[in-house]
C-alpha cells in the first residue's frame, strides 16, 4: 500500500519561494557592492621623501645596533627594583626588521601601549635594541594597581575581556594560587616564579592619549618626554596617560 505524501500548504510554498528569491537578490547585490568597493579603492602612492626617510632610519638603526655589539653600554639597575614597565612612544615606520621583531616580541604593536616585565640582564639588552622608540622605568605599587584596575584586560580563548570577574581569574590562574584581582596585582608588583605566565594572561595596556595630541602632536610628545630609561619617573607618565 502506497503511503500518502503530506501536501505542503500553498501559502507556505509561496512564502518559501519569495524568501529564496529575496536571498538570491541580496547575494547578487552583495557581490555587486563588493566589486564596486574594489573599484573605488584608492591607490596609495608613497612619496620619494618617505623612501629616503625609511632608508635613513634603517641605516641609523644598523649603526646603533653595531655600536651596541662592539661596546654594550651597561645599565646599573638598583637591586631594590625587579619590576619594570615599558611604553612605546614612537612610531616604527621604516625601522629595521630587528627592531620590528623586538617590538612584536614585547607585544608593543600599537603606539602608547605598555607591558610589565621582569628586570634581568637579558631584558635590559632587549630594551637597548628598541630604546629610541620606547621609554621604561620602575613602577610603584600604586601605579601597578591603577593600571590593572583601570585598563586591565585578559586574553581568554583568543578573546579580550576586562578584568571584572574574580571567577575568570581563578579559573585561569588558580593553579598559580591567584584567585582574585588583589592576588593578581600582588603577583605583578612583586614578581615571583609565576610572573611570566600571569603577564601572558594579561593583554598589553593601551594607554589614553589626550584630545589635543591629534592637533598638537609636537607639543604632546614634549609632554611625554624623551624615549629611553627614566627610572621611577615612569610613574609620572603612567599618571599622565592612564
Amino acid at each position: 500500500q502506497r503511503k500518502k505524501i503530506p501536501l505542503v500548504p500553498e501559502n507556505l510554498l509561496k512564502k518559501r519561494k519569495a524568501y529564496q528569491a529575496l536571498k538570491a537578490t541580496q547575494a547578487k547585490q552583495a557581490l555587486l557592492d563588493k566589486k564596486e568597493q574594489k573599484k573605488g579603492k584608492e591607490v596609495k602612492f608613497k612619496r620619494l621623501e618617505w623612501f629616503l626617510h625609511d632608508s635613513w632610519r634603517q641605516q641609523r638603526d644598523r649603526v646603533r645596533l653595531r655600536r651596541l655589539e662592539v661596546k654594550p653600554h651597561g645599565l646599573e639597575v638598583p637591586d631594590k627594583h625587579s619590576l619594570a614597565f615599558v611604553v612605546r612612544i614612537q612610531r616604527i615606520n621604516g625601522v629595521s626588521s630587528l627592531v620590528q621583531r623586538t617590538i612584536a616580541r614585547l607585544r608593543l604593536k600599537k603606539i602608547f601601549s605598555g607591558v610589565f616585565f621582569r628586570v634581568t640582564p637579558q631584558t635590559i639588552k632587549t630594551l637597548r635594541i628598541v630604546e629610541p622608540y620606547v621609554t621604561w622605568g620602575f613602577p610603584n605599587l600604586k601605579s601597578v594597581r591603577e593600571l590593572i584596575l583601570k585598563r586591565g584586560q585578559a586574553k581568554v580563548k583568543n578573546k579580550t575581556i576586562p578584568l571584572t570577574d574574580n571567577m575568570v581569574i581563578e579559573e585561569h590562574l588558580g593553579k598559580y594560587g591567584v584567585i582574585c584581582l588583589e592576588d593578581l596585582i600582588h603577583e605583578i608588583a612583586f614578581p615571583g616564579k609565576n610572573f611570566q605566565a600571569i603577564c601572558e594572561f594579561l593583554r598589553p595596556f593601551h594607554l589614553s592619549v589626550t584630545r589635543h595630541a591629534t592637533k598638537n602632536r609636537v607639543g604632546f610628545l614634549k609632554e611625554v618626554g624623551l624615549p629611553g630609561y627614566r627610572g621611577e619617573r615612569i610613574n609620572q607618565l603612567i599618571r599622565q596617560l592612564n
